[in-house]
């Protein structure tokens, strides 16, 4: 890449590839090519930036040029003005909300400044496509470095002393468990990575996998070593088609390199990876479940012991981590232990990556340092509250997570915290609510999808969860009583309590953390039958101020139902019998005169 003057890197993760990015990408080229500048600029297909809310997103280098919300039309301008002439396009340049100045350089941004970029420390900057600009990267040095330099002991030893935890939901010691995997007696033994990537509004480890594959082949080769696997397997959802065929490429690139396959860099070790592929089933992130579904069987969890280091794959020792968590394996080796455990907290080392998303301003995938507190990362990195509106919730862990409240936003981010607070770390999925959502309705939702996703196989989660969406339902329709939320409370901590897998033991999380949160919400609905946020339908009535009304016809105009009636210039009513309460009339008014009651 030395012989290039110019670098301009466009994202080509799923999120910018849905706004275009592809097609940017060949404007970009063909503006090269057409301006003759094919050995002077290099046009980079890589990962995701991470500021998802600002994409599609064009980094120029070496001067770390930053343009956001790039359509494909702006290839010629770009070109013309940055490549050919040296001028920053301003219009294309991210706006400082607070300070309202342009700024060009990532690095100054508020969404990136308090961020430590570990396992995403790739993404972004390479083509994940391409073997030789990880290499370039120091990628495969950890690999050498264990192969040349360390026994299985040794290297097992540098990742327990690092205070890595798994990244995948429960936290467990990453050494530990590797360490369990050794000293099991057995052959084959196999090495597994869970990319099944589940929870509601989360892509941390699809953007991984996007953006630097090469990353988890590393680590799974590093791991192999240590346990006495020469096999590795990864489990990926088939709904993750671009994380597919980036692996699928980087796994023959590894191979080819001599960096897979049998006596690797010369040492001995014999180690290679293949996909398998799942339906897309949320309990199939459980690791026994996961290992059924590769074996093709029901994806159920079953009981524990044995663990899959003792029984696992084909009843062989199997070790499983996720995603994110292989992609700080090549990190510790490079940099130590040491390094890595001065980061984070006692208990909790390192950075954790975040899926943030909902009511907030910058949408997006962040990596922060554990014990970073959610008012950080919420009000600084994430930019606030969409539209001015006030904070009332976030949901960390997805489903299995709790909601945790404004009294919680200068709590340090870790497992034990989110744990003490109702909550949990999960894979890493953070939404944020406003004033207007319902929490009532926010636990029902999640319900829902936990409903859905039940493998079926224990009797606490396949009946109680549909018991507990069931109790909610009657609450959103003003048809429980008090008596109803003391029944829903005693429910769903006996299926905490009596569930077989991690699914059933953290759905009732949702329920109990807004129950403890928001319990005057609650009451709302069961005593004075209202939803003091409006969103419940059963619950609320539009009507129509008379003296805000100035017979626009807006509100009939846009009503999908004609339940509006009224003449030009008076004042109009609605026909609450045929109303479907979608809202419309209110949206479309001008003069605030259509209110929720």
């Amino acid at each position: 890449m030395a012989k290039f003057k110019m670098h301009m890197l466009v994202c080509g993760g799923t999120g910018c590839r849905a706004s275009a990015s592809d097609m940017l990408y060949k404007n970009l080229k063909k503006e090269i090519q057409e301006k003759g500048l094919e050995n002077e600029v290099q046009v980079v297909t890589t990962g995701c930036f991470g500021f998802c809310e600002q994409g599609p997103i064009v980094k120029m280098i070496p001067d770390n040029t930053f343009y956001v919300g790039v359509k494909p039309e702006d290839a010629a301008e770009i070109v013309a003005e940055h490549a050919i002439k040296g001028r920053k396009v301003n219009r294309l340049l991210y706006k400082d909300p607070v300070k309202k100045e342009h700024v060009s350089d990532s690095r100054h941004m508020g969404f990136y400044k308090k961020q430590i970029r570990i396992a995403l420390r790739n993404c972004g900057l390479m083509d994940p496509e391409n073997i030789g600009e990880y290499l370039a990267a120091d990628g495969y040095e950890a690999l050498g470095k264990v192969l040349a330099e360390m026994t299985p002991e040794e290297a097992i030893q540098v990742v327990i002393d690092s205070g890595l935890r798994g990244r995948g939901g429960g936290g467990f010691p990453t050494g530990l468990k590797w360490k369990i995997a050794h000293g099991v007696k057995g052959d084959p033994k196999y090495v597994v990575c869970n990319a099944d990537e589940g929870d509601p509004g989360a892509f941390m480890d699809r953007s991984i996998l996007e953006g630097d594959p090469h990353s988890v082949l590393e680590a799974m080769a590093i791991n192999g070593y240590c346990i006495g696997a020469s096999k590795g397997l990864i489990y990926i959802r088939a709904e993750y088609p671009l994380a597919i065929k980036r692996l699928k490429i980087a796994i023959e690139q590894a191979r080819e390199y001599g960096l897979l396959g049998n006596d690797i860099l010369g040492s001995g070790f014999n180690f290679d990876i293949e996909l398998r592929y799942g339906a897309g089933a949320f309990v199939c992130g459980e690791e026994t479940a996961l290992i059924h579904s590769m074996e093709g069987l029901r994806g159920e969890p079953t009981f524990k012991p044995p663990f899959p280091a003792q029984s696992g794959y084909m009843g062989m020792p199997t070790n499983v981590n996720n995603v994110e968590t292989y992609a700080n394996i090549p990190v510790i080796f490079n940099k130590g232990a040491k390094w890595f455990s001065s980061i984070g907290t006692e208990k909790s080392k390192g950075t954790k990556v975040f899926a943030l998303a909902g009511k907030i301003n910058n949408v997006g995938l962040i990596e922060v340092p554990m014990g970073i507190t959610l008012r950080e990362v919420i009000f600084e990195i994430g930019g606030g509250i969409k539209g001015g509106k006030k904070f009332k919730a976030v949901q960390t862990g997805g489903p299995s997570g709790g909601c945790l409240t404004e009294k919680h936003l200068d709590a340090p981010i870790d497992y034990d915290n989110l744990l003490a607070s109702g909550s949990m770390m999960g894979s890493g999925g953070m939404i944020v609510m406003d004033e207007d959502d319902c929490m009532v309705s926010v636990a029902k939702f999640y319900l829902e999808f936990t409903v859905e996703e039940s493998c079926g196989k224990c009797s606490p989660c396949r009946i109680g969860n549909k018991r507990l969406h069931e109790s909610l339902d009657k609450i959103t329709k003003g048809q429980a009583t008090l008596e109803d939320l003391d029944k829903l409370r005693n429910l769903a901590n006996v299926i905490k309590d009596t569930s077989l897998c991690g699914l059933g033991q953290t759905s009732p999380n949702p329920v109990l953390s807004t129950l403890d949160n928001f319990y005057e919400e609650y009451v709302a609905h069961v005593i004075d039958h209202t939803c003091p946020s409006g969103k419940c339908k059963d619950l609320i009535r539009y009507e129509i101020i008379p003296e805000n009304c100035v017979g626009c016809t807006a509100c009939a105009r846009n009503c999908p139902v004609n339940c509006i009636s009224g003449e030009r210039k008076q004042v109009h009513l609605i026909d609450q019998s045929l109303c479907i309460k979608c809202g419309a009339c209110m949206e479309k008014c001008k003069f605030n005169a259509v209110t929720i009651i």
